[in-house]
């Protein structure tokens, strides 16, 4: 037999066995995706949540959820840069079946997709040197948050223009530690991480007061996966696969995977941030 002969019969045979093992998985639930054979992931970079490594694999606490998924369903994951906010934007448009980044279940979100069942929960809190942990001491000051963090609004409302909103928290960290910002407000997991992994040395990281003027103080945040509303068969795939990887204890590895701890995975009975 020749060398191309030989080849050619083991590119056959290797194509027979990947068809007979993407034969062999058998999808929990059918629904239909942006594009056929992938979950198209609108992908923020919010670290330890979500980022899209150098080989262009989507990771992070919710990437490897996602991937969890995808097993169950017999999909590949197919993540496309969506940062700054944008990722809802993504969804809506049809340019993504759904996105991450640490996305809170609120109400104002609720209105317009439909968000999962919840993944884990997250803190709304405050960096500084000095250890601010009430929206009063923020008074005067110059305050960084990320743009898509839900309590922007309410912030903007209370502060005006001295809130600085950045594409990234990273983006967000370095201005903090260069002091072109007096605080930071973020998720309390993001600087958590941001400090085992060596950054932000000094900076102390406090889980807010709880203050009416912003909503988002008053109650920690579920985070979810957005989708379009219409796609209801998706929705009840995406609710049943969390629910199995709450009862075989794959989310909370998964939160320990990233430093963070198994506890936050008890998400309580879903709720809306107000």
């Amino acid at each position: 037999m020749s060398v191309r002969s030989t080849m050619t019969a083991a590119l056959f045979l290797a194509a027979l066995s990947a068809t007979a093992q993407a034969q062999s998985c058998t999808p929990k639930h059918t629904f239909t995706t942006v594009e056929a054979g992938f979950i198209t992931v609108g992908a923020s970079t919010y670290a330890p949540y979500s980022l899209i490594n150098a080989d262009g694999v989507l990771v992070g606490i919710d990437g490897d959820i996602m991937a969890e998924i995808a097993k169950l369903e017999c999909l590949k994951v197919k993540p496309v840069v969506a940062d700054g906010g944008s990722g809802i934007q993504y969804v809506l448009s049809k340019k993504a079946d759904t996105t991450t980044g640490d996305w809170y279940r609120t109400a104002e979100r609720a209105r317009v997709v439909y968000l999962t069942a919840p993944l884990y929960v997250d803190q709304m809190a405050v960096y500084s040197k000095q250890g601010y942990d009430s929206i009063g001491q923020m008074e005067g000051k110059v305050i960084g948050s990320t743009s898509g963090n839900l309590w922007n609004a309410d912030m903007k409302k209370v502060f005006g223009d001295k809130v600085k909103l950045y594409q990234t928290s990273v983006a967000m960290q370095q201005d903090l530690m260069a002091g072109r910002v007096d605080l930071g407000v973020d998720g309390e997991s993001i600087g958590v991480v941001a400090q085992q992994q060596g950054q932000l040395p000094g900076i102390k990281i406090v889980g807010i007061k709880p203050d009416p003027r912003v909503a988002a103080s008053q109650e920690a945040g579920q985070g979810t996966f957005p989708m379009t509303k219409d796609n209801t068969a998706m929705g009840k795939a995406f609710d049943e696969d969390i629910e199995q990887l709450h009862k075989d204890g794959t989310i909370g590895k998964l939160l320990a995977k990233y430093g963070l701890s198994e506890s936050a995975a008890t998400t309580g009975a879903p709720r809306l941030i107000k």
